[in-house]
């Protein structure tokens, strides 16, 4: 064999092999360490940039990323507080949403989210946003018994003038059961409203959902948990967990943070660095 072949060969191992080992994930780039502690992720149609947080104990700062996942903008939200910044999500007009509703213990009383108007118009630098607060409208004790914690928060969207907002369970006996709520997209204070569950599976190692997003056609809905997808389609209305459901393996299992919609075929997903793993964005190919 010659050596242009021999190259070429190695070549493609390479690549071949560096896709099988983020299982049907594609790996974009190493995240910038400024934000190794992502948490949320979304995307605008206004621009081409990924708009990015880190979780509680970091900066109150929104980050915008290019396509290869380097920090090209960081905003400063200048009236707000990080206490525990989970998850991310966008709406059509070029707005995002902030979601400081991480409730680990399950016996916060301050939860909200935190809008960022036509961020494709911000430049690094200082920025207000508007609040948002909401109560849980189930939750009596804070914080519960611990085999009725189900209301912290790392996943929601936007859809019709509201948020959609899904629960990590931290309850004792984990079951896998996702609760989603209802909150009006505006500025005030309100009570998020039950309007379904779904179980996901059993193993808290990887059940946890972590993520959320709705594709620009309002028509699926996915979820994402450390290893898996689950995709909801031909719903009515806001019912999404009624409508067919298709769960995906992922076969690489890290702690993966957050989801978007690049476009119509693709997703982006980001984990958080632990040690030498994690601390990447990747695409996901929609089949």
């Amino acid at each position: 064999m010659n050596r242009l072949k021999t190259t070429v060969l190695f070549i493609f191992i390479a690549i071949v092999g560096s896709c099988q080992k983020y299982g049907d994930l594609v790996k974009i780039n190493q995240l910038s360490t400024t934000i190794q502690e992502i948490s949320g992720i979304a995307k605008i149609p206004q621009d081409d940039y990924i708009y990015a947080i880190n979780d509680s104990g970091n900066d109150n700062i929104l980050y915008a990323l290019d396509e290869t996942g380097d920090v090209v903008k960081e905003i400063k939200l200048v009236n707000t507080v990080n206490i525990d910044w989970e998850a991310m999500a966008s709406d059509k007009d070029g707005n995002v949403y902030i979601g400081d509703f991480g409730n680990n213990r399950n016996d916060r009383k301050d939860l909200a989210i935190y809008k960022v108007s036509h961020v494709f118009d911000q430049q690094s630098g200082n920025a207000t946003a508007i609040k948002t607060t909401f109560s849980f409208e189930d939750q009596k004790k804070f914080p519960p018994k611990k085999d009725k914690r189900n209301f912290d928060v790392e996943a929601f969207f936007y859809f019709n003038q509201n948020f959609y907002l899904f629960t990590k369970n931290r309850a004792k006996k984990f079951d896998g059961i996702t609760k989603l709520y209802k909150v009006p997209a505006t500025e005030g204070a309100y009570e998020a409203k039950l309007i379904g569950t779904y179980e996901t599976c059993n193993d808290d190692n990887d059940c946890f959902v972590t993520g959320a997003a709705i594709n620009p056609e309002n028509d699926t809905v996915v979820l994402l948990t450390y290893d898996k997808l689950f995709f909801f389609k031909n719903f009515e209305g806001d019912n999404f967990l009624e409508g067919d459901v298709e769960k995906i393996q992922l076969e690489h299992r890290s702690q993966k943070e957050g989801v978007c919609f690049k476009n119509k075929t693709t997703l982006f997903i980001i984990d958080e660095g632990r040690g030498r793993s994690g601390g990447n964005l990747y695409e996901y190919p929609l089949k």
